[in-house]
């Protein structure tokens, strides 16, 4: 056996100031998420590059990359912290609950999530969970989370879909009053249809057999959630998940228009980062609640006691 002389063991505070710093890709991000000084974690981090004799970080060009040898001493010491971590007399009284950290785009999180917050607290009073919302389509690399629910993927397999459902075109009753001789779908176009990226139209032009291109006037958002109250103040017609748009449904302020639907350009998916039983117990409880929202938002398009479908003249688009 190998006497102790036969190491060079840093000290468990170098490498926690390492793997956050490799976490965050931000010394001044990983300082603050471990209490520190932005100078007091890149001396943790000099003094373990010194003891191994190895450059973890490349910090030229203004970025925090790891180097080649940097990764795969992350990937080999990650496991070995996360065992050291998880022993429950390691951890502070207060910091015993397991933490939990979610990044969603903000429409999803206001509809979907926030609502449901307090049954997840009190199913599950051992997680802490910690929400950070995420822009869609941004382009830019979000910091590493435990769990990650992006709503910009364009394949996704049916089974890994948290929200597999039909768009359907929602307009104010407001706005629809202002065409009452409007023939529906042929005429579709007569009407101001608000435009997004992560709802493009011409999917639905086809399931409604409409030779239309692409709406190219008027603003174009890319929050939902924004798009959703626009349409509810008879700006435009929006083409939605019923179940983003319940609220506005159950208000009356927003009504189906026709039944012709068609199926999204782009998915919600979960990715889970950092396994562990709190990830995978959020996992089970938001596939459900989002499983359910899902059924909630079809029946304000089928009962006509829960918002009102149909086109301005009352005729319906064709199925």
């Amino acid at each position: 056996m190998k006497s102790c002389n036969d190491y060079r063991l840093p000290s468990l505070d170098a490498l926690l100031a390492f793997q956050t710093a490799a976490q965050l890709k931000s010394f001044e991000r990983a300082a603050q998420a471990l209490s520190l000084t932005a100078s007091a974690l890149r001396k943790r981090i000099a003094g373990l590059e010194q003891l191994l004799g190895l450059a973890l970080f490349d910090r030229q060009g203004g970025t925090l990359a790891l180097t080649a040898q940097g990764q795969m001493y992350l990937e080999q010491l990650t496991p070995v912290l996360t065992q050291l971590i998880a022993i429950p007399v390691h951890q502070r009284p207060a910091q015993r609950k397991q933490r939990l950290t979610l990044s969603c785009p903000p429409t999803f999180a206001r509809q979907i999530l926030i609502p449901r917050l307090a049954e997840h607290s009190q199913q599950y009073p051992d997680i802490d969970l910690e929400i950070q919302l995420s822009a869609p389509m941004s382009g830019t690399e979000a910091p590493l989370r435990d769990i990650q629910v992006s709503g910009d993927s364009a394949t996704v397999e049916p089974q890994h879909r948290l929200l597999d459902e039909l768009l359907q075109p929602l307009a104010a009753p407001g706005l629809l009053s202002r065409y009452p001789g409007i023939r529906l779908p042929q005429e579709l176009a007569c009407l101001p249809l608000m435009r997004s990226p992560l709802e493009p139209w011409q999917p639905w032009f086809q399931q409604a057999h409409l030779a239309l291109s692409e709406p190219d006037q008027g603003p174009s958002l890319l929050d939902l959630g924004m798009m959703l109250e626009a349409a509810a103040n008879a700006q435009g017609v929006v083409l939605a998940r019923p179940s983003l748009a319940r609220d506005w449904l159950e208000s009356g302020r927003l009504v189906a228009v026709g039944n012709v639907r068609s199926a999204p350009s782009y998915h919600y998916q979960l990715h889970m980062h950092q396994r562990s039983e709190a990830a995978q117990a959020f996992s089970h409880w938001l596939t459900q609640i989002c499983h359910e929202a899902v059924e909630h938002g079809q029946r304000y398009l089928s009962d006509p006691h829960q918002g009102k479908s149909g086109s301005p003249d009352g005729k319906n688009f064709p199925r």
